[in-house]
């Protein structure tokens, strides 16, 4: 399995959507160089509330282009960066990958899948009704996240559009994603 990088985005201040760049640097155990969400321990607002000292499994935010198409059959019109993620991917099943899984992005950076985005409600105050469709409820009745995956910088390197992004596993037992 492999796809591709559509677009990167990062924001140096607190916002929901992330400006699109024609490059990002992943820099190892941070995240996105330049992003408020940067560092080893949290930098969500909510979170840091919570404990200040938690590692940072939210370093990098991944989004599927599909889920773009998904939601504009519902009347929804959103693009790369509105949703806050800093790489926009298309080609792979980013929700259907297990915690831990690889993503070899570019000639040289790592990203390690840590788990489900978990959506704010910002996504409904930047479009109304907007939350539904990134958050739902699967044929099983178990509540489902779309809204992308987050993940860690194991190595770092330059991002570009464009860029190639192939799937190592994990060795033994997968374990699906969870909400982090």
């Amino acid at each position: 399995m492999s796809g591709t990088v559509v677009a990167v985005s990062c924001n140096e201040e607190y916002s929901f959507t992330k400006p699109s760049r024609e490059s990002v640097t992943l820099l190892a155990g941070l995240g996105v160089e330049g992003d408020v969400h940067a560092g080893v321990t949290v930098r969500h607002r909510f979170r840091v509330r919570q404990d200040p000292t938690q590692p940072n499994l939210r370093q990098v935010h991944l989004m599927h282009e599909e889920l773009f198409a998904e939601v504009a059959e519902a009347g929804f019109e959103v693009g790369p960066g509105e949703l806050g993620e800093n790489i926009t991917t298309r080609g792979i099943d980013l929700l259907g990958l297990p915690t831990g899984a690889l993503l070899r992005i570019g000639d040289e950076a790592v990203v390690e899948v840590t788990g489900l985005r978990n959506p704010c409600a910002q996504i409904d105050a930047f479009q109304r009704g907007l939350m539904k469709q990134v958050v739902g409820r699967g044929e099983d009745g178990r509540v489902s996240y779309k809204a992308g995956v987050m993940g860690v910088v194991r190595v770092g390197g330059r991002v570009r559009p464009g860029d190639g992004i192939g799937i190592e596993l994990p060795d033994g037992p997968l374990r699906p994603l969870e909400r982090v």
